[in-house]
C-alpha cells in the first residue's frame, strides 16, 4: 500500500480574523455567488495572492520572464486578462474576476438554474457536463473556449410543483395560499 496522498490546504486564514469589512465584504461574495462557505472566498483570494507574488517576483527580476508570460497565457486560457495584457495589469485583477470564471457561476448566469445555490446542487446530482463529460465540482474554472460546451448531463424539469385542485386543474399563487388556509382550518 503506497502512502495516502498529503492533503493540504489551498487557502491562508486573514491575519485579522475579526475585521468587520473584511467579514462584510466576504459574506457578500458568498451570497452573490453562492458559496458554501467563507474557505471558498479564502481559495480565491489565497489564489489570487499567489498570481499577484508570482508577477511581482518576475518584475522585480526574482523570476525568469518565460514565467510571466506562463502567468498571462493561463489567466488568458480562462477569459480573465487578454493574450497581450502586460504584467502590471495582473497585479489590479479582482477576486471577482476569478469567481466569475466558477462553472457554478457560468452555469447560473448562463440560465440554466435559477439561483447560484441551485447551479451548485445541480453540479454536485451530476446534472452538468461539459463537452459531453459530467463535473461534479462547483469551483471547477471554466476556460473561455470551452464556455458554450456546457449542457444537461441528463433530462431535468426545473418548473416548480404546483398544487393541483379538485378538479385536477393546477392553482394559481393566490389561490393555493388560499387552499392552504382553507385546508389547515377545516
Amino acid at each position: 500500500m503506497g502512502a495516502p496522498k498529503r492533503l493540504r490546504k489551498r487557502y491562508e486564514k486573514p491575519a485579522i480574523l475579526w475585521n468587520k469589512e473584511r467579514i462584510d465584504e466576504e459574506h457578500r461574495l458568498k451570497q452573490d455567488y453562492g458559496l458554501r462557505n467563507i474557505k471558498e472566498v479564502w481559495n480565491a483570494k489565497s489564489m489570487l495572492r499567489n498570481i499577484r507574488r508570482n508577477v511581482r517576483d518576475v518584475l522585480a527580476g526574482r523570476s525568469r520572464e518565460a514565467t510571466g508570460s506562463q502567468i498571462v497565457s493561463r489567466l488568458s486560457k480562462y477569459g480573465i486578462v487578454k493574450g497581450d495584457a502586460p504584467l502590471d495589469s495582473l497585479l489590479t485583477v479582482k477576486v471577482e474576476s476569478l469567481l466569475d470564471r466558477r462553472l457554478q457561476t457560468i452555469v447560473f448566469r448562463k440560465g440554466m438554474a435559477r439561483s447560484p445555490r441551485q447551479a451548485r446542487q445541480l453540479i454536485t446530482h451530476g446534472f452538468i457536463s461539459m463537452n459531453g463529460k459530467r463535473v461534479t465540482a462547483p469551483s471547477y474554472l471554466v476556460p473561455s473556449t470551452e464556455e458554450n460546451a456546457i449542457g444537461y448531463s441528463k433530462p431535468i424539469n426545473l418548473e416548480p410543483p404546483s398544487i393541483e385542485g379538485k378538479a385536477g386543474k393546477p392553482i394559481q399563487n393566490a389561490e393555493a395560499a388560499q387552499h392552504k388556509e382553507n385546508m389547515a382550518s377545516g
